[in-house]
């Protein structure tokens, strides 16, 4: 696959949304992008600088935050899981591997979805989501930030880790080994003992 494809967003849910964007913030300096969400019928977001408790009294209904430092970009969505789990990985690639990603993505017969010619998502059939993104000028930004903080390892727990793993491996085209992938200069580990369907977070490190 070469060191054009660069993991740089994974997209949480859990419902415990507050104390997770708290740890992002507080525990690894990730700024508070942005709250999106509701109030009423109204789609409404907001940037940091308006608390909780404003946002409560408002009666807003949050539908994601979004974090971010250096060239990681982590999304948190209310759902039912106290500890959170991995909805899907943000993958950036050049334009080759973008299309033969998405080549080996139709031959295996994997649904393909594209929103508004600025998201495509293969669904993996193991339970999470690959979002996978040609060459952007905003991710260009974003990437070109790695020198302050870019995600070196992430763990996720799974009923069947080699299943998972393999999932990964297959679309993109790279070697697994074991249950180990790397996906340019990510390593994604994926380990026993989690839940069926979405693989729960269970380590990050970023160097």
């Amino acid at each position: 696959m070469g060191g054009g494809v660069n993991l740089f967003h994974y997209h949480l849910v859990t419902s415990r949304v507050r104390e997770v964007e708290a740890r992002y913030i507080g525990k690894l300096a990730f700024d508070l992008v942005a709250r999106h969400g509701r109030i009423g019928e109204d789609l409404t977001s907001y940037e940091p600088g308006v608390s909780w408790d404003e946002l409560d009294t408002l009666g807003f209904k949050l539908r994601l935050t979004e974090l971010e430092r250096g060239a990681v970009n982590v999304v948190v969505q209310p759902g039912q899981w106290p500890m959170p789990r991995v909805d899907h990985l943000g993958l950036a690639l050049d334009e080759d591997e973008f299309d033969e990603a998405l080549e080996r993505a139709e031959r295996a017969d994997l649904r393909v979805q594209e929103h508004g010619g600025r998201r495509t998502f293969v669904s993996t059939n193991a339970g999470y989501r690959l979002e996978l993104h040609p060459p952007r000028d905003w991710i260009d930004d974003l990437l070109g930030q790695g020198d302050e903080l870019r995600l070196s390892e992430l763990h996720l727990k799974a009923d069947d880790p080699e299943a998972k793993a393999a999932a990964l491996a297959q679309i993109l085209g790279t070697e697994r080994i074991g249950n180990d992938v790397e996906v340019g200069e990510t390593l994604v580990r994926f380990v026993a003992g989690g839940p069926q369907g979405r693989p729960e977070l269970h380590g990050e490190l970023f160097v």
